[in-house]
Protein backbone atom coordinates (compact mmCIF):
# COMPACT_ATOMS: atom_id res chain seq x y z
CA UNK A 1 0.00 0.00 0.00
CA UNK A 2 1.43 3.11 -0.82
CA UNK A 3 0.56 6.41 1.46
CA UNK A 4 -2.04 8.24 -1.21
CA UNK A 5 -3.99 4.39 -0.62
CA UNK A 6 -3.73 4.65 3.19
CA UNK A 7 -4.47 8.39 3.57
CA UNK A 8 -7.70 7.28 2.01
CA UNK A 9 -8.32 4.12 3.37
CA UNK A 10 -6.77 3.94 6.34
CA UNK A 11 -5.91 7.28 7.97
CA UNK A 12 -9.91 7.58 9.71
CA UNK A 13 -8.59 4.17 11.86
CA UNK A 14 -5.45 5.91 13.03
CA UNK A 15 -7.10 9.13 13.73
CA UNK A 16 -9.56 7.18 15.48
CA UNK A 17 -7.06 6.01 17.44
CA UNK A 18 -5.67 9.47 18.71
CA UNK A 19 -8.78 10.31 19.58
CA UNK A 20 -9.10 7.33 21.63
CA UNK A 21 -5.66 8.41 23.06
CA UNK A 22 -7.14 11.51 24.01
CA UNK A 23 -9.92 9.98 25.81
CA UNK A 24 -7.53 8.14 28.17
CA UNK A 25 -5.30 10.95 28.49
CA UNK A 26 -8.26 13.41 29.83
CA UNK A 27 -10.69 10.88 31.21
CA UNK A 28 -9.73 10.83 34.81
CA UNK A 29 -9.71 15.13 34.78
CA UNK A 30 -12.28 16.16 32.07
CA UNK A 31 -13.86 13.54 30.18
CA UNK A 32 -15.39 11.70 33.13
CA UNK A 33 -16.29 14.81 34.79
CA UNK A 34 -19.10 15.78 33.05
CA UNK A 35 -21.01 17.64 36.28
CA UNK A 36 -18.06 18.80 38.42
CA UNK A 37 -17.53 23.08 38.20
CA UNK A 38 -15.03 23.56 35.90
CA UNK A 39 -13.83 26.90 34.26
CA UNK A 40 -15.17 28.09 31.21
CA UNK A 41 -12.19 28.23 29.47
CA UNK A 42 -11.38 24.63 30.17
CA UNK A 43 -15.01 23.40 28.70
CA UNK A 44 -14.42 26.19 26.23
CA UNK A 45 -11.22 24.52 24.57
CA UNK A 46 -12.04 21.22 25.44
CA UNK A 47 -14.96 20.98 23.40
CA UNK A 48 -13.82 22.19 20.47
CA UNK A 49 -10.50 20.50 20.65
CA UNK A 50 -13.13 17.59 20.79
CA UNK A 51 -15.12 18.64 17.93
CA UNK A 52 -11.42 19.28 15.93
CA UNK A 53 -10.94 15.83 16.46
CA UNK A 54 -14.32 14.46 15.00
CA UNK A 55 -13.99 16.76 12.36
CA UNK A 56 -10.69 14.94 11.22
CA UNK A 57 -12.20 11.28 11.90
CA UNK A 58 -15.25 12.74 10.07
CA UNK A 59 -13.79 13.76 6.76
CA UNK A 60 -11.60 10.94 6.75
CA UNK A 61 -14.37 9.03 6.48
CA UNK A 62 -16.30 10.49 4.26
CA UNK A 63 -13.32 10.51 1.68
CA UNK A 64 -13.38 6.77 2.14
CA UNK A 65 -16.42 6.11 1.19
CA UNK A 66 -16.42 8.58 -0.98
CA UNK A 67 -18.96 10.89 0.33
CA UNK A 68 -17.27 14.38 -1.45
CA UNK A 69 -19.86 17.16 -1.55
CA UNK A 70 -20.65 16.33 2.54
CA UNK A 71 -16.50 16.25 2.74
CA UNK A 72 -16.40 19.73 1.28
CA UNK A 73 -19.60 21.11 3.34
CA UNK A 74 -17.69 20.11 7.00
CA UNK A 75 -14.32 21.48 5.21
CA UNK A 76 -16.16 25.03 4.99
CA UNK A 77 -17.40 24.24 8.43
CA UNK A 78 -13.79 24.53 9.52
CA UNK A 79 -13.38 27.40 8.89
CA UNK A 80 -15.16 28.54 11.44
CA UNK A 81 -15.16 25.88 14.10
CA UNK A 82 -11.04 26.02 13.62
CA UNK A 83 -10.50 29.37 14.50
CA UNK A 84 -12.71 29.13 17.32
CA UNK A 85 -10.27 26.47 18.23
CA UNK A 86 -7.80 28.54 18.32
CA UNK A 87 -9.18 31.42 20.73
CA UNK A 88 -10.42 28.88 23.16
CA UNK A 89 -6.14 27.46 22.93
CA UNK A 90 -5.01 31.22 23.74
CA UNK A 91 -7.97 32.08 26.47
CA UNK A 92 -7.02 28.82 28.18
CA UNK A 93 -3.07 29.22 28.39
CA UNK A 94 -3.90 32.21 29.49
CA UNK A 95 -6.09 31.33 32.02
CA UNK A 96 -3.72 28.57 33.17
CA UNK A 97 -0.75 31.01 33.51
CA UNK A 98 -2.58 33.31 35.23
CA UNK A 99 -3.07 31.30 38.31
CA UNK A 100 0.58 31.82 38.96
CA UNK A 101 0.74 35.15 41.04
CA UNK A 102 4.11 36.15 38.60
CA UNK A 103 5.24 35.35 35.29
CA UNK A 104 8.88 32.99 36.02
CA UNK A 105 10.51 29.84 34.55
CA UNK A 106 7.40 28.07 34.03
CA UNK A 107 5.36 31.07 32.21
CA UNK A 108 8.25 31.14 29.69
CA UNK A 109 8.67 26.98 29.01
CA UNK A 110 4.84 27.01 29.38
CA UNK A 111 4.58 29.71 27.12
CA UNK A 112 6.79 28.02 24.24
CA UNK A 113 5.39 24.47 24.65
CA UNK A 114 1.70 25.86 24.36
CA UNK A 115 2.11 28.88 22.19
CA UNK A 116 4.26 27.76 19.85
CA UNK A 117 2.35 24.63 19.48
CA UNK A 118 -0.76 26.51 18.43
CA UNK A 119 1.58 28.30 15.77
CA UNK A 120 2.53 25.40 14.29
CA UNK A 121 -0.90 24.07 14.23
CA UNK A 122 -2.53 26.99 12.34
CA UNK A 123 0.14 27.06 9.69
CA UNK A 124 -0.39 23.22 9.32
CA UNK A 125 -4.25 24.12 9.01
CA UNK A 126 -3.45 26.84 6.49
CA UNK A 127 -1.71 24.99 4.83
CA UNK A 128 -3.88 22.27 4.21
CA UNK A 129 -6.42 25.26 2.83
CA UNK A 130 -3.99 26.60 0.58
CA UNK A 131 -3.79 23.06 -0.95
CA UNK A 132 -7.11 21.87 -0.44
CA UNK A 133 -7.85 21.56 -4.91
CA UNK A 134 -4.74 19.19 -4.30
CA UNK A 135 -6.61 16.49 -2.38
CA UNK A 136 -3.15 14.19 -1.58
CA UNK A 137 -1.02 17.69 -0.14
CA UNK A 138 -4.60 18.69 1.47
CA UNK A 139 -4.84 15.44 3.01
CA UNK A 140 -1.52 15.33 3.92
CA UNK A 141 -1.40 18.54 6.17
CA UNK A 142 -4.84 17.63 7.37
CA UNK A 143 -3.61 14.31 8.77
CA UNK A 144 -0.85 16.35 10.43
CA UNK A 145 -2.96 18.36 12.55
CA UNK A 146 -2.86 16.24 15.08
CA UNK A 147 1.10 16.46 15.77
CA UNK A 148 1.52 19.89 17.79
CA UNK A 149 -0.99 18.41 20.26
CA UNK A 150 0.89 15.46 21.06
CA UNK A 151 2.24 16.40 24.30
CA UNK A 152 -0.79 16.97 25.73
CA UNK A 153 -1.77 13.46 25.17
CA UNK A 154 1.59 11.91 26.28
CA UNK A 155 2.17 13.98 29.59
CA UNK A 156 -0.94 12.70 31.27
CA UNK A 157 -0.64 9.72 29.53
CA UNK A 158 2.77 9.38 31.23
CA UNK A 159 1.97 10.54 34.83
CA UNK A 160 -0.78 8.98 35.25
CA UNK A 161 -0.09 5.55 33.93
CA UNK A 162 4.13 4.99 33.61
CA UNK A 163 5.42 7.78 36.09
CA UNK A 164 8.37 5.91 35.69
CA UNK A 165 9.33 7.54 32.83
CA UNK A 166 9.89 11.02 34.53
CA UNK A 167 13.00 10.04 35.85
CA UNK A 168 14.14 9.49 32.39
CA UNK A 169 13.00 13.32 30.80
CA UNK A 170 16.04 15.28 29.99
CA UNK A 171 15.71 18.61 32.71
CA UNK A 172 16.13 22.31 32.18
CA UNK A 173 16.80 24.22 35.48
CA UNK A 174 16.68 20.89 37.75
CA UNK A 175 12.75 20.67 35.95
CA UNK A 176 12.17 17.39 33.82
CA UNK A 177 10.79 17.62 30.20
CA UNK A 178 8.52 15.22 30.03
CA UNK A 179 7.06 16.84 26.77
CA UNK A 180 10.52 15.33 25.36
CA UNK A 181 9.00 12.26 24.83
CA UNK A 182 5.63 13.16 23.08
CA UNK A 183 8.25 15.31 20.84
CA UNK A 184 10.61 12.47 19.84
CA UNK A 185 6.99 10.03 19.37
CA UNK A 186 5.68 12.77 17.12
CA UNK A 187 9.30 13.53 15.03
CA UNK A 188 9.81 9.89 14.45
CA UNK A 189 6.47 8.96 12.98
CA UNK A 190 6.52 12.39 10.58
CA UNK A 191 10.26 11.60 9.87
CA UNK A 192 8.46 7.66 8.93
CA UNK A 193 6.11 8.96 7.15
CA UNK A 194 8.46 10.81 5.19
CA UNK A 195 10.71 7.78 4.30
CA UNK A 196 7.24 6.08 2.82
CA UNK A 197 6.18 9.43 1.08
CA UNK A 198 9.89 9.59 -0.80
CA UNK A 199 10.09 5.63 -1.59
CA UNK A 200 6.65 5.27 -2.68
CA UNK A 201 5.89 8.85 -4.76
CA UNK A 202 8.84 10.17 -4.62
CA UNK A 203 7.95 13.37 -2.65
CA UNK A 204 9.96 15.40 -0.25
CA UNK A 205 7.34 18.32 0.42
CA UNK A 206 4.80 18.19 3.09
CA UNK A 207 5.92 15.96 5.81
CA UNK A 208 9.89 16.97 5.12
CA UNK A 209 7.65 21.06 5.87
CA UNK A 210 6.24 19.71 8.93
CA UNK A 211 8.76 17.74 10.44
CA UNK A 212 11.03 21.04 10.32
CA UNK A 213 8.08 23.07 11.55
CA UNK A 214 7.87 20.55 14.45
CA UNK A 215 11.54 20.71 15.01
CA UNK A 216 11.52 24.46 15.23
CA UNK A 217 8.63 24.40 17.82
CA UNK A 218 10.31 21.78 19.93
CA UNK A 219 13.86 22.90 19.96
CA UNK A 220 11.94 26.23 21.32
CA UNK A 221 10.74 24.82 24.35
CA UNK A 222 14.82 23.66 24.99
CA UNK A 223 15.99 27.42 23.94
CA UNK A 224 13.56 30.04 23.90
CA UNK A 225 13.86 30.96 27.72
CA UNK A 226 17.39 31.96 27.19
CA UNK A 227 16.39 34.79 25.35
CA UNK A 228 15.12 38.11 26.87
CA UNK A 229 12.77 38.60 23.65
CA UNK A 230 10.98 35.91 24.64
CA UNK A 231 10.87 36.89 28.46
CA UNK A 232 9.31 40.16 27.06
CA UNK A 233 6.53 38.66 25.06
CA UNK A 234 5.75 36.14 27.13
CA UNK A 235 5.00 38.83 30.61
CA UNK A 236 3.53 40.73 27.88
CA UNK A 237 0.99 38.15 27.01
CA UNK A 238 0.70 37.30 31.05
CA UNK A 239 -0.38 40.99 31.92
CA UNK A 240 -2.80 41.00 29.25
CA UNK A 241 -6.74 41.17 30.90
CA UNK A 242 -7.86 38.21 28.81
CA UNK A 243 -9.26 36.28 31.37
CA UNK A 244 -11.26 36.20 34.75
CA UNK A 245 -9.31 34.66 37.35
Amino acid sequence: MNINQFLYQRSAVYLIGFFAFALLAFWGSYYSLPGNPMSFYVHFHGIFMTFWCLILIAQALLIRFKKYHLHQLLGKASYLIFPILVISTILLIHATLKKSEMEDLGTYLSMALMVNATIVLVIIYGLGMIFRKDRFTHARYMVCTIFPMFTPLTDRIIYNYIPGLVNFAPKLEGFPVVPFFGFLLADLIVIGLAIWDWKTHKRKDVFLIVLGLLLVYHVSLFTFYKFSAWRLFSAWFFGLDLTAN
